[in-house]
């Protein structure tokens, strides 16, 4: 699982969408500030010159991220969730075995991921626990600082 990145539509298409604006608006943004350092005479004590080459360094360095997350792509659609088990895109609600909360999750790739909003990376140590399980079961959930219990009340999408 770890090779591939499995992606919503939208997801899909905010990584192209930025992809594409690096490749032209970016790209273009960072070799005009790179002119416009060379003209201020001597490379090797100009600042803005090198501050632009690290720009630029920086910018290339996450167009090629995109190229790689993009290529190893594929996209999943909810229709298609088998939601007996806990799977990428599931919704899962489960309760914390020690302090009786409880807690809905999305499983989703490292690019959608975002734990305010509940979304969390397939690989997060609670990722890892969920995948491939079904309701009614109870998870260890080897966290870095500490393991602990959850249950599986239910899967949705």
């Amino acid at each position: 699982m770890s090779d591939l990145n499995y992606l919503t539509k939208e997801t899909l298409a905010q990584m192209t969408e930025e992809l594409n604006k690096l490749k032209t608006v970016g790209r273009a943004e960072i070799a005009r500030q790179i002119a416009e350092a060379r003209e201020k005479g001597d490379l090797k004590e100009n600042a803005e010159y090198d501050a632009a080459k690290e720009a630029q360094g920086l910018h290339e360095a996450r167009i090629s991220q995109l190229q790689t997350a993009l290529m190893s792509s594929r996209v999943i659609d909810a229709k298609n969730i088998d939601l007996s088990k806990v799977s990428i895109l599931s919704r899962v609600t489960v309760t914390h075995l020690g302090n009786k909360k409880t807690f809905v999750y999305q499983i989703v790739s490292e690019q959608e991921a975002d734990p305010k909003q509940g979304k969390i990376n397939v690989t997060s140590p609670i990722g890892k626990a969920l995948i491939g399980k079904e309701i009614g079961d109870i998870v260890d959930v080897v966290a870095p600082s500490t393991t602990f219990k959850m249950k599986i009340e239910n899967i949705s999408i």
